[in-house]
């Protein structure tokens, strides 16, 4: 058993099955693992390996048919809707692929929205808001909208409201597959940053360069951890 103290997160004896047209679909088979705190993981597996599925249950998106999922030495694996809500808002952090930004929003209030439903008043909200923009390099977009930023600016204030709530733990999920190479490059050189500041951050990837920049791998297939590795530098 891993010790609570020091361990973000511990997967035991993980399953998941899908009903699918009278068929039961194994999307995750007997998963356990442990990640420490301020670990950097990528998740990797060919489509239908079940790392998206993995993804789901580590942001309490989904729960697992079987087995336990501890965040934070907290059991959520039996939680309802409304308490696993209230986790993901106060103690996680998602970066999307697509960025999932507000497009009537500014980046201010991009990133502090989490805030409005965690009840800060306005004024606290924008400066939280004010020193994540300058955090991420956006200090002179604050009221800019999403469409007026490049793909890669528009991750940056996804990172930036990942943040707000000070998470946990990072879930980021493709972070760089919307951008181009060297725009992708800054993304992960930010993640890394973030993660050296002691970030716990957990990131499904297909890319081998991208996941280069995590200190540990899990790589699955049919719904199984085939390996463990930690990345060498």
């Amino acid at each position: 058993m891993a010790d609570s103290a020091q361990t973000t997160v511990e997967v035991r004896g993980v399953r998941k099955v899908y009903p699918m047209g009278g068929q039961e679909v194994r999307a995750l088979n007997g998963v356990s693992f442990a990640i420490r705190r301020g670990a950097f993981w990528a998740i990797m597996g060919p489509s239908g390996s079940g790392k998206s599925t993995l993804l789901n249950l580590l942001g309490c998106l989904d729960r697992p048919t079987e087995g336990t999922y501890l965040l934070n030495g907290i059991d959520v694996s039996d939680l309802g809707d409304t308490e696993l809500s209230d986790i993901r808002l106060k103690h996680l952090g998602f970066i999307f692929q697509s960025f999932n930004l507000i497009p009537q929003l500014t980046v201010e209030e991009n990133i502090a929205l989490p805030l409005y439903y965690l009840g800060w008043d306005a004024r606290s909200s924008a400066k939280r808001a004010r020193e994540l923009a300058g955090r991420v390099g956006l200090a002179d977009r604050l009221q800019h909208r999403p469409r007026e930023l490049s793909g890669g600016q528009q991750q940056r204030v996804a990172i930036a409201r990942s943040l707000v709530n000070d998470p946990v733990l990072l879930l980021a999920d493709e972070p760089t597959g919307n951008l181009d190479s060297a725009t992708g490059a800054d993304i992960m050189r930010l993640l890394g940053e973030l993660n050296g500041q002691g970030k716990t951050i957990i990131m499904v990837t297909h890319e081998a360069d991208v996941a280069a920049h995590a200190g540990h791998q899990l790589h699955m297939r049919d719904g199984l951890i085939e390996r463990l590795e930690e990345v060498r530098r």
